[in-house]
C-alpha cells in the first residue's frame, strides 16, 4: 500500500485546454496568416517577462513578426528561418494564457494556434494543488475550456540530455556555461523559481544586465539547437 502511494505521489497531471481568442498574439497571427504556430519552449526572463519560442509552420516568419508586433506587451524577433517556416521569439509581459499557467505553477508543453483556434497542454507537478490551479486558470480565462486531463509518471524535460551535452560542448562559451550552471544550481529554473536573476548575478559578481545578456544568448542557442536540420 505504501509503495503504491509513493508512486502515485510522484505522478504529474497533464491537462489540455482549448480556446479561441484573437487578441492573443500567437492566435491572431495564426488566424490572419492562416497557418499553425507551435510553442517550442517557454523560458522565464530575469525582468519578469517570459520568452516564448514559436515554430511557424507553412508561413513566412516576417509576416508573423509583423502581425504579432502590433501588441504593445509583446516583442517578436525571428530566431531562424526554414524553407517552410521559422522559429520566432515572443517576449511577453501579460495577457498570455501560457504565461499565466506558468505563473500558477504549471509547465506548458504544447501551445498551438491553428487558423485562430488554440490549444494548450500543460503539466502540473505532483506537489502542486492541481484542482486549485486549474480552477483559478479557468476562472481567470473564461474563453478557455478544459478538454482533457491524465496522470503521467514524470515531467517532460525542458531539453534532451543528448542535445544539451552536445550544445554545451560545441556552441556555448565558457562564460555562458558558467552562467547557466550557476542559475540552474541556484534554482532559477525551478517551478516556481527559487531565486531571481539579480540574486544569481550577485553570486556571479556581475550586473543583472550582464547576467540577462549571457543567459538570454545561451537559452537562444539551446532552443535553436533543437531545430537544426529542419
Amino acid at each position: 500500500m505504501s509503495g503504491t502511494s509513493a508512486e502515485a505521489n510522484e505522478t504529474v497531471l497533464e491537462v489540455e485546454f482549448s480556446f479561441e481568442r484573437s487578441a492573443y498574439p500567437f492566435l491572431r497571427a495564426s488566424a490572419v496568416a492562416d497557418c499553425t504556430l507551435e510553442l517550442a519552449k517557454l523560458l522565464p526572463r530575469s525582468d519578469g517577462r517570459y520568452a516564448e519560442f514559436f515554430n511557424a509552420i507553412d508561413a513566412d516568419p516576417e509576416d508573423i513578426e509583423a502581425l504579432a508586433s502590433v501588441h504593445e506587451r509583446t516583442e517578436v524577433s525571428i530566431v531562424e528561418t526554414y524553407r517552410d517556416g521559422g522559429l520566432l521569439e515572443f517576449l511577453v509581459s501579460g495577457d498570455c494564457p501560457a504565461r499565466r499557467l506558468a505563473e500558477l505553477g504549471a509547465l506548458p508543453q504544447t501551445v498551438r494556434g491553428t487558423s485562430g483556434r488554440g490549444s494548450i497542454v500543460a503539466e502540473i507537478p505532483a506537489d502542486a494543488d492541481a484542482a486549485t490551479l486549474v480552477g483559478t486558470f479557468l476562472d481567470e480565462t473564461p474563453e478557455a475550456t478544459l478538454a482533457s486531463k491524465r496522470s503521467k509518471p514524470s515531467m517532460t524535460p525542458l531539453i534532451s540530455r543528448a542535445t544539451l551535452h552536445r550544445t554545451l560542448a560545441e556552441r556555448l562559451t565558457d562564460r555562458q556555461r558558467e552562467v547557466l550552471r550557476t542559475a540552474f544550481e541556484a534554482g532559477y529554473y525551478d517551478w516556481p523559481r527559487e531565486c531571481t536573476g539579480e540574486e544569481v548575478a550577485a553570486e556571479l559578481g556581475i550586473t543583472s544586465a550582464t547576467f540577462s545578456e549571457h543567459v538570454h544568448a545561451a537559452e537562444r542557442t539551446l532552443v535553436a539547437a533543437l531545430f537544426d536540420g529542419r
